[in-house]
């Protein structure tokens, strides 16, 4: 199948009114966009404008509806305007939208977190799930002296300086910038080593234990393909660091409340040192969120030397949002149904493509799930084909034709909400698996 370079209108679908939208932004913003998966870089065609969420759908400006699984990249596991959510929100602003004051609202929130959550004793608000990587990077260097960080690849932690880096040639590398700004001093900070190598593990730790402040991981990659680990490996993980007195810290901006209440750290029962969160955390509201230990957590100003601050940390819009949607997250059974729904989904998508011999898989975790255009289980980013994302480019438009929203890049998991029916699903799957076979006709 050919594509063109741009679609606007094709079989009766359209993005006229979104192109000439996204022809306007382009005046304004770099690339037309505030943040670059936007763009529609890796798909066919402008992106699209959203003007409604409603439930498990958006709809553009070219009143175009489609069945979301993106959920604004995960924070909507309730779906879009859920109805205490929204209420919440609504209460909070009619208050007053900010104050840069503390508020009952982050009390409440931050009081319902850690006295729920085992693995948080302490926590501290920040605006996103970047800010809150970098505070607590900064913190596990302030609590243990040290300065040398171990990172993972294919793992991504948000757009900090000393993180956003790739592995160079070898099995242990220190960081190579990914991205131009970064100066070669902070890069040479970051020790990148393969996921899921228990050898290039073991050698991070007999070489730079003594350097190393702290170890980061998601412990559900998910921002490079769904690069479920073995728990033998996170584990060891957890042991290396205890052992040499390394901070662990589990980057939950994703897999935080998604795959269980208690997120990666209850799902693998490990329990790290400090824990970022985002996304859901905030009900879908600009929000991050960093905790774990007391001793640890007391090292942060204006308790402690380590300074970490933010004007509209806790925001009180914020605060009441996520205190709305943990509440429904803690609901009986709410889970363990998001996971049915999900088993569900997957199942059927999966078995259809294994009939017809289809070199595809989707594996998934929680309410998670990849589209894998391969057979192989993937653990590491390396693995991926990069040639599979020009099916995955084919079926995104196919979907989009017929009113199914991924995200628009095959290197980016979906999520299922609970605001998705089973009616949804099935239609959802009828779609998709017609749209699998315009892939591999």
């Amino acid at each position: 199948m050919n594509l063109p370079d741009q679609i606007i209108a094709q079989d009766g679908y359209s993005r006229q009114e979104s192109a000439f939208l996204f022809e306007q932004a382009k005046k304004f913003f770099p690339g037309g966009v505030n943040s670059p998966v936007r763009a529609f870089k890796s798909v066919v065609g402008p992106p699209i404008f959203v003007k409604k969420g409603i439930g498990c759908r958006i709809i553009d400006e070219d009143d175009n509806r489609y069945i979301d699984f993106c959920g604004s990249w995960g924070p909507l596991i309730l779906g879009h305007c859920h109805p205490s959510v929204t209420q919440s929100i609504m209460d909070a602003v009619q208050l007053g939208p900010t104050f840069g004051t503390p508020t009952r609202y982050g009390l409440e929130l931050g009081k319902f977190v850690t006295e729920h959550n085992p693995y948080i004793d302490m926590m501290r608000f920040v605006s996103s799930g970047t800010e809150a990587v970098m505070s607590a990077v900064r913190l596990a260097r302030g609590y243990t002296n040290k300065s040398k960080i171990l990172k993972f690849e294919g793992c991504y932690h948000g757009h900090v300086d000393s993180l956003l880096v790739k592995a160079g040639s070898g099995l242990v590398t220190f960081g190579e910038s990914s991205s131009a700004g970064i100066p070669e001093s902070l890069s040479a900070q970051t020790i990148v080593i393969p996921l899921n190598n228990f050898e290039a593990l073991e050698e991070v730790f007999s070489k730079y234990a003594q350097e190393l402040a702290c170890t980061i991981i998601e412990p559900v990659p998910a921002n490079n393909g769904l690069l479920l680990q073995n728990s033998e490996f996170l584990h060891r993980i957890r042991d290396l660091c205890t052992e040499h007195g390394v901070l662990l810290i589990f980057d939950e901006v994703i897999s935080g409340y998604r795959v269980g209440y208690h997120g990666a750290a209850g799902y693998y029962n490990i329990h790290p040192d400090l824990i970022t969160y985002g996304k859901i955390i905030g009900g879908g509201m600009p929000v991050g969120a960093y905790g774990g230990k007391k001793e640890i957590m007391n090292m942060i100003s204006p308790e402690g030397p380590v300074y970490q601050a933010g004007t509209l940390s806790g925001n009180p819009v914020a605060m009441a949002a996520g205190l709305a949607t943990l509440k429904e997250l803690a609901k009986p059974g709410f889970y363990e149904e998001l996971s049915d729904k999900t088993s569900y989904f997957v199942k059927n998508i999966a078995d259809y493509a294994s009939e017809r011999s289809y070199e595809f898989s989707i594996p998934s975790i929680g309410s998670i799930f990849w589209v894998n255009f391969s057979l192989d289980k993937i653990q590491s980013a390396d693995q991926i084909d990069p040639n599979s994302m020009e099916k995955f480019k084919i079926l995104h438009f196919e979907m989009l034709k017929n009113g199914v929203y991924f995200g628009p890049s095959g290197y980016e998991v979906g999520f299922i909400s609970s605001a998705h029916s089973y009616d949804d699903l099935d239609k959802a799957i009828d779609i998709i698996c017609k749209c699998l076979d315009k892939v591999f006709c």
